[in-house]
């Protein structure tokens, strides 16, 4: 916090010219500094409000806003304004502030206070709270809200003072009761000289009014709007049940982010992670690998490849799947790099909470970071960005390849699930770029030790009867006053879809090229594909014979282990059930994609990253890769060695190497009659794209030590 506990009162002004201001002071009782105290001190002191602090340090017995109480808050006034001296004309305003922000300064407050003509202004609800029997009581009013909210008012100090003389009430007796039986009280609303701010000229109470309150944009600042009365109220106060929507305002009210400025707070409060790496903060990260999950073995390079010493990271795998290879190898290999590793299977209890608490029982632990194995954490640097942010517990936003679907929500519904807020496209989206209080994050974040410790000490954080663990955990975290922050200010990564992931193969990521498109690229496919157009990287070895990269090292590995596991080679005869007509002319030693399931995820690879290629070396040529086809072919000295003079029964043939020549295997290639032309030693992961019929009468040639391995596909037979 911005001040020392001995002083009560923090003077957020300087010398102020207009003596009006002076005048004003602002009490409010916070024993305790919550994230929503430090939002309302930041607010003021942006305003200049000369704010004092009432009953700091002293436990609280008024109660929670779901049932009556609040009378320590009188008690604290009440002995707060008998140190006074009598000053007729100075003003106090006296509010909530963990659910209240300030929308404008002192001098606009003042002025519309004096407009009301009265001494005492209370602000104004819909509802009637917490007696609904002294409905009749109330006066009537022309416009506006009827019945008086205790959240806020402001008065002179003397008709203050003689307000809350009479308080004798306890700790957890109601403010509210109090101050309605003054008001409803003609002859004291007529001496203190009380009104209601009833069209929220001053103050908006957001409960029963959500429907009336907008957000409006002016230059480089943003007011809340009362749509209802057209007003704009100084003071915004999420009482009762609407603390999220004034969390949602306080994203934007005062200046935290304008359309000019972008976001104002992001850069301020932050952590900078300089000097020697050994005193980096400790982390322990939690991963969580709660169904099977594609391309983990990249999970767990992205997760080695963190920026961050790993002599301050304690790693906590919690496996719910019963045999992973990629852990295994992930630990025999890296495993000692790091401080600590623990790994529980899934026979552990209610493993959430174990590893936050891991954190939480550990001194020395200043961060837990929880990371789901669906994360792709493409930033190197998320771990040390999100520690930097000096949140609480900070979330780095994470989409799903071109959906609106992302680890945070912007609103939440009656029943606690998702709604869309008016922001969260913007946001998603990144047109609106910054660090956002939400009500949910899931999949990745990070927490501070110190709030594990004190902010959230239960152990049941994650344990709801009616909520998932990442639900239960941002409505414990919530109901504590601990805000929950996503920050979209840098590009994090996305999320993988595990819904459809088939287990049955034994690379089965090979067949995520529908579901994870953009995860299935960056494996499998050549990371100088995306070039060959730019850099000119087809080559012509032979007349009318295109040679282009096409698969990654680890696809060509994965196909032939793959086909080798199916293992149902075929026996290179002349008679093939497998083929329309039941012949083959040039038998090869092979096995076909639709043997192995593979032929739509193939015709998709076709489309996908041959038929471009197709179109730009074929002009006036345009292909759905129809083929009927495809596949693996195995060449071996003592098996099949090489394939006697013919044509293919295609438009044009695509033939992929997948191993490399002098490594794996000696001599082979393939020989165009016509050209005398031959492509003798193949790149793996290289494609030949040449025309089947008529012009290319082609062989392969020996294969003399070793297997080689192609891919091959007949298109437009």
């Amino acid at each position: 916090s911005s001040f020392s506990h001995h002083s009560q009162t923090m003077t957020l002004t300087t010398l102020n010219p207009n003596r009006i201001e002076l005048n004003l002071l602002v009490l409010t009782v916070a024993t305790a500094e919550t994230d929503g105290f430090s939002r309302f001190l930041r607010s003021a002191k942006l305003f200049n409000y000369t704010v004092k602090v009432l009953g700091r340090g002293e436990e609280w017995q008024g109660g929670d806003y779901m049932a009556p109480g609040g009378g320590q808050r009188i008690r604290l006034l009440k002995a707060a304004l008998e140190e006074m001296k009598e000053e007729q004309e100075k003003t106090i305003l006296f509010i909530d502030s963990y659910d209240v922000v300030f929308a404008s300064g002192p001098k606009e407050l003042l002025k519309k206070f004096q407009q009301s003509g009265h001494r005492v202004v209370f602000s104004s609800e819909t509802l009637i709270w917490p007696d609904r029997h002294l409905e009749d009581k109330y006066p009537h009013v022309r416009e506006g809200n009827r019945f008086l909210g205790a959240g806020g008012f402001i008065g002179y100090l003397p008709n203050v003072k003689t307000m809350v003389a009479d308080w004798t009430g306890e700790d957890h007796d109601s403010d509210q009761l109090f101050f309605t039986n003054i008001y409803i009280n003609p002859e004291k609303r007529k001496s203190i000289n009380i009104t209601l701010d009833s069209r929220c000229r001053l103050f908006q109470n957001l409960n029963g009014a959500l429907d009336e309150v907008v957000l409006k944009f002016e230059d480089s600042r943003v007011r809340a709007r009362n749509v209802l009365y057209d007003t704009l109220p100084v003071i915004v106060h999420g009482n009762g049940p609407t603390k999220l929507q004034v969390n949602y305002l306080g994203n934007y009210i005062p200046k935290v982010w304008t359309f000019e400025t972008g976001c104002t707070e992001c850069h301020q409060n932050l952590r900078p992670l300089t000097g020697i790496q050994s005193e980096f903060p400790q982390v322990t990260i939690g991963v969580f690998i709660q169904q099977p999950t594609p391309f983990l073995a990249v999970f767990f390079e992205r997760l080695l490849n963190l920026q961050y010493p790993k002599n301050r990271l304690k790693l906590f795998i919690y496996n719910q799947v019963r045999v992973i290879k990629q852990v295994d190898s992930f630990l025999e290999g890296h495993g000692g790099l790091y401080q600590d590793v623990k790994v529980v299977g899934p026979e552990g209890a209610d493993t959430d909470s174990i590893s936050s608490d891991l954190c939480r029982q550990d001194k020395q632990c200043k961060y837990f970071f929880s990371v789901d194995s669906e994360v792709v954490l493409k930033n190197k640097d998320t771990l040390k960005i999100l520690i930097e942010q000096n949140l609480p517990i900070v979330a780095p936003m994470i989409t799903r390849p071109g959906r609106l679907w992302s680890n945070f929500w912007g609103a939440l519904s009656a029943d606690g699930f998702y709604a869309r807020s008016e922001d969260y496209v913007d946001i998603v989206q990144g047109r609106r770029v910054g660090v956002w209080n939400v009500p949910y994050i899931s999949s990745v974040y990070l927490v501070k030790g110190d709030v594990l410790r004190s902010g959230i000490p239960d152990y049941d954080l994650f344990s709801s009867d009616t909520q998932d663990a990442d639900m239960a955990f941002c409505t414990s975290v919530r109901s504590k006053g601990v805000f929950l922050y996503v920050t979209n200010m840098h590009t994090f990564g996305r999320i993988l879809s595990v819904e459809n992931y088939q287990t049955k193969h034994l690379h089965n990521d090979l067949w995520q090229i529908f579901e994870n498109p953009v995860d299935f690229e960056e494996r499998y496919i050549h990371p100088n594909y995306s070039l060959i157009m730019k850099n000119k990287l087809i080559e012509t070895p032979c007349p009318d014979v295109y040679w282009f990269p096409m698969f990654s090292e680890v696809a060509c590995d994965h196909f032939v282990q793959e086909m080798e596991h199916f293992g149902q080679w075929s026996g290179g005869g002349a008679v093939d059930k497998r083929i329309q007509g039941g012949y083959e002319n040039v038998p090869t030693i092979d096995i076909h994609m639709n043997q192995v399931g593979y032929e739509k995820e193939w015709h998709k690879l076709l489309l996908d990253y041959v038929a471009p290629i197709t179109e730009k070396l074929f002009p006036g040529y345009y292909t759905k890769c129809e083929s009927n086809l495809n596949f693996v072919v195995r060449y071996k000295p003592d098996e099949q060695p090489l394939l006697r003079p013919h044509h293919d029964a295609s438009t044009f043939t695509i033939n992929v190497a997948l191993n490399t020549k002098d490594v794996d295997y000696q001599g082979g290639g393939c020989r165009f009659i016509r050209y005398n032309c031959s492509v003798e030693a193949p790149r793996k992961g290289w494609s030949l794209m040449h025309p089947g019929r008529l012009t290319h009468y082609h062989e392969g040639l020996p294969t003399t030590g070793g297997v080689r391995y192609i891919a091959v596909s007949f298109i437009d037979p």
